[in-house]
């Protein structure tokens, strides 16, 4: 049971012991059963007045005997504000961004797409757009569980594209995550960081890398979940339009 709704039980037990406690062991005579009425009426409209309602009661003491049923409203509400607050901002902060129209500075917009491949960019003051080929994997009931967003960089003789691929928070760091090519060999590549969000990995792709991705027909990525690390989690990524989105993303980025 929760401390709210632990709250709200407590509550209402006490409302429903309040007449109860305000009967008598002797026989009482109708002036004094009307007037005994009436004060409870009093009694019970000021406690009710006086109390906290529903979330903002609290019980800090919930399992010991003496403790106080509630504290005062002014105590107890801004934890609880705190509570939600963070709650709201945690579950926000898990899902995929959403796009916008790009008319603000920072908001991020799709510019065009290409396949299965969407052209994201982020709106700049200057009007330099720097754009990211973006794709969102779901699992098999179609839940959005992992992104990847990659960019072409400047002419390297290790590495063609840099990419961020973001996994949920309960992601087996350890294990890794490695991707493979229309079944072909599985490449590992280690987790960089954790953020609010989930779990980020920084990879870098080489030329050969990229043709891979220019000449599949999908990629598989596999991650293993950290509360059951005897098993495995494959998302499919398409690469239905990848080669023009990626020669997108790089025309869209030369200019900047």
């Amino acid at each position: 049971m929760t401390p709210t709704l632990k709250t709200i039980s407590i509550t209402a037990l006490l409302a429903g012991a309040a007449p109860l406690w305000a009967q008598t062991d002797t026989p009482a005579t109708d002036s004094e059963t009307s007037a005994q009425t009436e004060q409870q009426g009093q009694d019970a409209q000021g406690t009710q007045d006086a109390a906290p309602t529903g979330i903002e009661a609290a019980v800090p003491g919930e399992d010991g005997p003496d403790a106080p049923a509630t504290q005062p409203a002014g105590e107890a509400a801004p934890a609880t504000n705190d509570a939600v607050e963070g709650g709201a901002q945690g579950a926000s902060s898990e899902l995929p961004a959403q796009e916008g129209n790009g008319d603000a500075v920072g908001e991020t917009y799709i510019s065009e797409s290409h396949g299965d491949w969407n052209v994201r960019c982020v709106r700049t003051a200057e009007g330099s757009d720097p754009c990211q080929l973006y794709q969102l994997l779901k699992d098999e009931r179609g839940n959005s569980v992992a992104e990847i967003s990659l960019f072409g960089l400047p002419q390297n003789d290790q590495v063609e594209a840099g990419a961020t691929i973001i996994t949920p928070l309960e992601t087996l760091l350890t294990e890794q995550l490695s991707l493979s090519v229309d079944g072909g060999k599985q490449n590992s590549y280690p987790f960089t960081f954790c953020a609010a969000n989930g779990c980020y990995a920084r990879v870098g792709f080489t030329a050969s890398e990229v043709n891979q991705f220019k000449r599949g027909n999908s990629a598989l990525m596999r991650i293993v979940p950290a509360a059951a690390p005897d098993q495995m989690i494959d998302l499919t990524i398409s690469l239905s339009g990848f080669t023009a989105g990626y020669e997108a993303v790089n025309a869209a980025n030369a200019g900047n």
